[in-house]
């Protein structure tokens, strides 16, 4: 699946991003900005880097609708939502509370993410030695990257084998 993001005009309180399936059909959605990564784009580096096909992007590359596959994700009483799924968010919410600070703290994230899942009734993701940081070094390139595509210009993304 390619995701693509399109940055609106300098004024504008949304970008774009659009998920092109490899069968060619499509879903998109806008991306408040937030003055960070937005959120959806900080999913892209938690998900294809620990190659969690089952969660958010998975979930959209099978078929489903973006807007129907944030509101089940998001909502932190559905029980039939893959662990996952839940993971990925809760991994997500917790490097962005890492990107409002400026710096990263493994106790910090560690914390956030646990206290998250927590929220949504479910444990621990097992997460690698480490993968905090690298997922912090990961956001903040591709912030970088996404810092430098002009208004109105994309920014493509391919998550392979979805």
């Amino acid at each position: 699946m390619k995701l693509i993001a399109t940055r609106g005009a300098r004024t504008d309180k949304v970008d774009q991003l659009r998920c092109l399936r490899d069968d060619g059909s499509a879903t998109a959605t806008p991306m408040p900005r937030q003055g960070i990564l937005p959120h959806d784009l900080v999913h892209y580096v938690v998900e294809s880097t620990l190659g969690w096909r089952a969660a958010f992007y998975g979930i959209v590359a099978g078929g489903a609708d973006i807007g129907w596959t944030m509101e089940r994700t998001h909502d932190a009483f559905r029980r039939d939502v893959a662990d996952q799924a839940i993971h990925a968010e809760a991994v997500v919410e917790s490097l962005q509370a890492q990107l409002w600070s400026g710096a990263f703290d493994e106790a910090m994230f560690s914390d956030g993410v646990r206290a998250a899942c927590a929220a949504r009734g479910r444990g621990m993701p097992p997460l690698p030695d480490g993968a905090g940081q690298a997922l912090f070094a990961a956001v903040l390139a591709l912030d970088a990257r996404w810092q430098q595509v002009p208004w109105h210009g994309t920014l493509e993304l391919d998550l392979p084998d979805w």
